[in-house]
């Protein structure tokens, strides 16, 4: 799986010259499923040539702009290993493809500027969550949404504690041994030896705080929750070091090593539902409470100038919904226009992105889950 971080969101929404690609492929991790991704993504790649030759480029300038992601059909180890959905952008200028832990619907678009709403569920406060797994030997990062899980590869983080305190005689006072509980049969790892002393204690901590110091490089937004995976014993030591202001208090007890990612994900998935679910209603409710004031809004064209100028503090916004319309930052203006004309964009999609990337938080959510049964819902900070 790739990482996309905020940073790489900000990158995406800088302006180049020409037409911007976008594509949304649901791939498979396993199965005779596999086989079929590389031909799918073909087959959207020649529906994007044809709307590039239709928009007036030549047909040498459209294969050379889509030639890199061409290039990905030749390289069979880029499928043997998917997440569950692929998405793909291109200019004249730049490509990126992700290998992201979300399922899109099969979609591709050629516009002005790419279409990134896709990726919204990683963005919004609804669902998205890391769980950071420690045992002596080894550090794990998994991303989560409600319904799926992937590993995210780790190349600033300490593997493990040998690695981060290479230069201290660490494993002459810390072991692990497994254990089992009274009365279950679940073996978990348990630190021994001097491991109650304040000494090595601080070693642990200052392991923690090199994971700390560049756990905010690899996440999406740095505003999911973090669960914690380990032995209860380094639960308060980790608390210790933790700058991060979305760790979930408490976390998964016992040795990460033994469990799946799967499992991993299921019992965090305990953890954070009940914070999604209240925030969410939180949100709601304060929108309600301030419906009909000049602090909320459902239009839309209201809404993406207030994201502009990063007024919009809580957004809903319908996934799989478009509003199609055009933004003039000149003027300061928006037109909704009620079908897609030449040179419009998803201004739903404009709103949220803008909201995000301002600090707002966001709810990309189903249609009928949209407050007042609009295609969006702001409450505005002013």
């Amino acid at each position: 799986m790739d990482i996309m971080t905020m940073e790489e969101l900000e990158t995406l929404l800088d302006e180049y010259a020409g037409w911007h690609v976008s594509i949304f492929l649901p791939t498979h991790r396993a199965g005779r499923e596999t086989e079929q991704d590389p031909i799918r993504f073909k087959n959207l790649l020649r529906e994007v040539e044809e709307r590039l030759l239709n928009k007036g480029l030549r047909r040498v300038d459209a294969r050379q702009m889509l030639k890199p992601a061409e290039d990905l059909l030749q390289d069979p180890a880029f499928w043997r290993h998917q997440s569950d959905g692929l998405a793909v952008f291109l200019t004249m200028e730049r490509f990126d493809a992700y290998r992201l832990p979300l399922s899109f619907e099969e979609l591709a678009v050629v516009t002005g500027r790419y279409h990134l709403k896709p990726l919204l569920p990683l963005f919004a406060s609804d669902g998205h969550f890391y769980v950071l797994a420690l045992s002596q030997n080894q550090v794990r990062l998994l991303e989560g949404t409600r319904h799926t899980v992937d590993e995210v590869a780790l190349e600033t983080l300490p593997r493990d504690m040998a690695e981060a305190l290479q230069y201290e005689p660490f494993h002459k006072h810390l072991q692990v041994r497994a254990q089992t509980p009274s009365g279950t049969g679940d073996r978990s790892a348990a630190f021994h030896g001097h491991d109650d002393s304040e000494e090595h204690k601080e070693r642990i901590v200052r392991w923690f705080r090199r994971i700390d110091r560049e756990l905010p490089g690899v996440l999406v937004g740095r505003r999911s929750p973090v669960v914690l995976a380990g032995v209860e014993y380094l639960f308060p030591l980790y608390a210790r070091a933790n700058t991060y202001p979305h760790l979930v208090d408490g976390g998964v007890p016992g040795n990460p090593e033994r469990l799946t990612s799967k499992e991993l994900h299921r019992r965090a998935w305990t953890l954070v539902e009940p914070i999604f679910r209240q925030g969410e209603e939180e949100a709601a409710a304060r929108y309600h409470h301030l419906s009909g004031s000049d602090q909320t809004t459902m239009d839309v064209g209201e809404a993406v100038l207030a994201a502009q100028h990063g007024r919009v503090d809580v957004l809903f916004v319908a996934l799989g919904t478009q509003v199609w319309g055009r933004h003039d930052p000149s003027t300061n203006t928006v037109e909704v226009h009620g079908a897609r004309e030449l040179g419009d964009e998803d201004l739903l999609h404009l709103a949220a992105v803008q909201s995000i990337l301002t600090g707002g938080t966001v709810y990309a959510v189903e249609a009928e889950q949209v407050p007042d049964d609009g295609p969006l819902a702001a409450v505005l900070r002013y």
